[in-house]
């Protein structure tokens, strides 16, 4: 849930999930990096937090907090979880109060089944509010290896999972965008700022048009065309 402090600051909770080394934290790290050296809407402010093992892995979280230039009393905390199956229970309490979500999905064929386990556990921790509450975003990411998995393949999982709705439906809107990505920092880097940029602003989005920071519907009179700068 967003945040208002009695100073006014807004705070909104970003949580980057997904199976074990699927580059989560990397992610997070290249978009400090990117923000710290370039000219965007958001700027990072102190350190990124990492609590990891001797392996370089997530241990407990991850915690970048950046804040938004045009608008200095907004906040976006962005965590991500420790991938390991171990670390369930943890996961679960680093979910709470999380506002949007990016599922960093692995493309290597051989991640597939991981990849699945890791959305059905986000489907059950989340309860039934993804999309309806909880905007979520996909990460395919590590487009630079061989033996990928297609969008195409990634969106008929998100189907059978009900996270590509229909059309039809009032939130179809809303529905998740699956980004190709490349976490590495430097000319490799692909499409991380661009992804969190879209979450915060869907995030933002639920809690001015939406009721009490549900998903908006498809047309309300008073929808802009154009989401709003950060």
């Amino acid at each position: 849930m967003v945040r208002i402090t009695k100073d006014k600051n807004v705070y909104i909770k970003i949580l980057y999930w997904g199976p074990a080394s699927g580059g989560k934290t990397t992610a997070v790290d290249t978009l400090f990096n990117i923000c710290l050296e370039q000219d965007k809407e958001v700027k990072p402010t102190g350190n990124l937090v990492k609590i990891d093992m001797s392996s370089g892995a997530t241990l407990y979280f991850d915690r970048g907090i950046f804040q938004s230039r045009k608008e200095t009393n907004i906040y976006f905390h962005c965590y991500t979880v420790a991938g390991q199956k171990r670390f369930q229970p943890l996961r679960k309490k680093v979910f709470i109060g999380t506002d949007g979500v990016i599922f960093v999905a692995d493309s290597q064929r051989s991640r597939l089944q991981d990849n699945i386990d890791g959305l059905k556990e986000l489907k059950r921790v989340a309860a039934g509010d993804l999309i309806k509450k909880i905007p979520i975003l996909v990460m395919l990411n590590k487009r630079d290896l061989d033996d990928l998995i297609s969008v195409e393949e990634w969106e008929e999982i998100m189907k059978d999972e009900g996270l590509l709705l229909p059309q039809s439906h009032e939130l179809a809107l809303w529905n998740p965008i699956t980004y190709e990505t490349v976490a590495l920092p430097g000319q490799k880097q692909k499409n991380i700022y661009p992804i969190f940029s879209e979450l915060a602003r869907r995030c933002i989005m639920y809690q001015v048009y939406g009721e009490d920071g549900k998903a908006p519907p498809t047309t309300p009179p008073n929808l802009p065309p154009k989401v709003p700068d950060l």
